[in-house]
């Protein structure tokens, strides 16, 4: 059967059947950056490795991006939904609302352990704003005189912010704690006990910190700790994209000009074998 017999009993024009389907000289290498990024951050979706793809010099769009995530197989797995209270009730969230940066902080714990069992726990300071992480201390002990420590280490450099907002936990609401927030001109804003969702920023922060970056994890020793999750948090403030900010990241490092060649050598692309180039110095 030839072909313009086959084309005029089913109704096809053609020009249809000899169509070639043309692919994008870059779709190789565009492919492989995007699952490169995809291996490298499990965690992100399609449109936040289409943010990863712009800082490394890609003029793609969500769409293509979307497409080839979809070819390639790549997913996320599901994850819990949001609480839509957090924004209907009249809880603290709704009374104090964060409306410049450094107006309102908050700060909580989180733990986890190394390979002998050990526990650590970890200080997550958040400036609900721009949403940066201001600082994660690490140790396996902190006490309120901790909290004293690292709260004057950011006032120093950062200021004293107008709120600090945390929960009822005995590291919080300790004397020492109050009577130091107060004096240097700062108020505490503590939430309803037994509902985290009032604190909502910090919450979020610490469920990003524990999905992303601690179940993919193994410490083996406490400073070994200690400078991974420095290194993560200068990833999550500088390089990985927010989405309540427009997907850009709270605190960008400057980039130089002229600006790098698409691909991800030339990116600002992080990993945290880079921590190794810094000196992180802890007291």
């Amino acid at each position: 059967m030839s072909e313009r017999f086959a084309c005029r009993v089913i109704g096809q024009h053609r020009t249809t059947q000899r169509l070639v389907p043309k692919t994008a000289d870059d779709e190789a290498a565009l492919t492989a950056d995007i699952i490169e990024l995809a291996r490298q951050y499990g965690r992100y979706g399609y449109r936040r490795i289409t943010a990863l793809l712009h800082q490394a010099g890609w003029a793609v769009n969500k769409k293509r991006v979307a497409r080839i995530w979809r070819r390639e197989g790549l997913k996320v797995p599901q994850r819990q939904p949001k609480r839509a209270r957090l924004w209907l009730n009249e809880a603290s969230c709704m009374r104090l609302r964060a409306e410049r940066p450094n107006h309102v902080w908050s700060y909580d714990f989180v733990e986890d352990r190394t390979h002998d069992g050990r526990k650590i726990r970890m200080l997550n300071i958040v400036d609900e704003f721009t949403r940066e992480a201001l600082a994660i201390r690490v140790a396996r002990r902190l006490n309120s005189n901790d909290v004293i420590d690292v709260l004057s280490d950011l006032f120093m450099l950062r200021g004293v912010p107008g709120h600090i907002r945390s929960d009822n936990g005995p590291e919080f609401i300790a004397k020492a704690v109050q009577g130091w927030i107060a004096a240097v001109g700062a108020q505490t804003a503590y939430i309803t006990p037994g509902s985290p969702w009032e604190n909502g920023y910090i919450e979020s922060f610490n469920a990003r910190l524990r999905d992303e970056f601690l179940n993919g994890e193994i410490f083996y020793t406490l400073q070994e700790a200690r400078i991974l999750i420095e290194a993560w948090r200068r990833q999550y403030n500088t390089i990985r994209p927010h989405s309540s900010l427009g997907y850009r990241p709270p605190a960008p490092e400057v980039l130089l000009w002229p600006a790098p060649q698409p691909g991800l050598k030339d990116a600002a692309s992080f990993k945290l074998t880079t921590v190794q180039k810094h000196q992180i110095n802890y007291t």
